[in-house]
């Protein structure tokens, strides 16, 4: 069958099958496909048919919360944002996948807990689309999707990172991706990017027995830090933002943290993200960037 017609008629299909009923759209495998060929696409480093590549692109959503990592961060992650880094993908499409994720972003459908972290990880491919110039994203649509990572972020209570049998969950270090992408695009305006940073602190030390031990912390400073590297919040502002980091409540004293293994906890997380940021800031050569590692290091000096 010539190649050109085969790669027409799997895309009429596949678009069949995103409008068909929402089951068939969120099928996995998609319509037309099976779990070898996403794999065998995977190995042939994602070279697909142009015609198809859209509506491919949009079907593979519904394999976002497959319990095999393989397909879902293997197949769905790596070839979507190999397409969005490649500026492979139609302007439409990419706002269809921002629509969907957003969606998604909020979903409790997925019992497993794959589905919200992998949505915030494809996300910030999308939103780096917008910082980039691959699209121009709206006023209002960028504005969604700041008010969708932020919740997401202060939201978060499934702290599972990786395991071997079922690969990663990583909603912290996901969400802190897409905060990234957010910050460092200069369209989103200095309430916006407190509104982030404001969110992102939140998951600095949570509530509870949760000691970070799958690179949660460096994820969260770095998405912090690059919103700082905008200057466009006064620096008094994060000075209240690390007293607020470094107050030991529910504990009275940072001391009494060796008592308690959630005070070990918030003791732990807590220095582990100042560490990072100040590493981060250290390494910046600039002014501000200076003052402000200068900051971290007093903060630091108080829980030490």
């Amino acid at each position: 069958m010539n190649r050109t017609f085969f790669g027409i008629t799997r895309a009429l299909a596949l678009l069949v099958a995103l409008t068909s009923s929402f089951t068939a759209w969120a099928a996995c495998p998609p319509e037309g496909y099976s779990r070898q060929d996403l794999l065998d696409m995977r190995a042939a480093g994602f070279e697909v048919e142009p015609a198809q590549r859209d509506a491919l692109a949009v079907a593979l959503l519904g394999c976002l919360a497959d319990p095999d990592p393989a397909i879902r961060d293997g197949v769905v992650y790596e070839g979507l944002t190999t397409w969005l880094r490649a500026a492979s993908l139609s302007a439409p499409t990419i706002e269809t996948l921002d629509d969907r994720l957003v969606a998604d972003l909020s979903s409790d459908a997925d019992a497993n807990g794959f589905l919200q972290p992998f949505a915030a990880l494809v996300l910030s491919e999308v939103a780096r689309t917008d910082r980039v110039g691959t699209v121009e994203f709206s006023p209002q649509r960028r504005a969604q999707l700041v008010d969708a990572a932020s919740a997401f972020m202060r939201n978060i209570s499934d702290y599972r990172g990786f395991s071997d049998q079922e690969g990663w969950r990583h909603s912290v270090a996901h969400g802190s991706d897409l905060v990234l992408q957010l910050v460092l695009n200069e369209n989103v305006d200095a309430g916006q990017v407190e509104a982030l940073v404001s969110a992102t602190l939140s998951q600095v030390a949570p509530t509870g027995s949760v000691a970070y031990i799958h690179g949660e912390s460096s994820r969260l400073a770095r998405a912090v830090f690059y919103a700082h590297s905008r200057d466009a919040i006064a620096q008094a502002r994060w000075q209240a933002w690390l007293d607020e980091v470094i107050d030991p409540a529910p504990l009275e004293a940072w001391g009494d943290a060796f008592s308690s293994e959630a005070g070990l906890a918030q003791r732990h997380n807590t220095l582990s993200f100042l560490v990072a940021l100040h590493v981060y800031a250290s390494a910046a050569e600039s002014e501000s960037a200076a003052a402000f590692a200068e900051q971290i290091m007093d903060a630091l000096k108080k829980i030490w």
